[in-house]
């Protein structure tokens, strides 16, 4: 399995990040299956023009079963939501995850159920225990 150092959400424009999510929904998909869930209008040739480019910057990897080609994503969608995260925290929050969680608490906060309000306390408490 050939693995990408670079995080996706610096490297791929638009459309292919699109791609990579509807792999990582689906887990692996055949070009017609990709093109039937990207949002506006694609050509069949232009999804197999970007899977092929997805492969050779080593995001994606193909198996064949008869003639067709089924696309892989090569990076695990943990390491690609925890990059996209990374970026999103840095790029908007100054790197404060402090910042993240006052911004879900402020305006969103309200939306917030008791459950989830729950979880969070309770994460909080576990990052304060491994800290120690």
């Amino acid at each position: 399995m050939v693995k990408s150092s670079t995080p996706l959400h610096v490297v791929l424009p638009r459309r292919e990040r699109q791609i990579m999510e509807v792999l990582f929904r689906r887990g692996r998909a055949t070009a017609a299956e990709v093109m039937e869930e990207l949002p506006g209008q694609t050509s069949y040739s232009t999804v197999r023009t970007q899977l092929r480019t997805l492969e050779t910057k080593g995001h994606v990897r193909h198996e064949e079963h008869g003639l067709r080609y089924i696309y892989i994503p090569t990076v695990p969608r943990h390491s690609a939501r925890k990059s996209a995260l990374k970026h999103l925290v840095d790029t908007f929050f100054d790197g404060s995850n402090a910042k993240v969680v006052a911004a879900l608490l402020g305006g969103e906060g309200s939306r917030l159920s008791d459950e989830d309000l729950d979880r969070i306390a309770d994460l909080v408490n576990n990052a304060r225990r491994d800290a120690r």
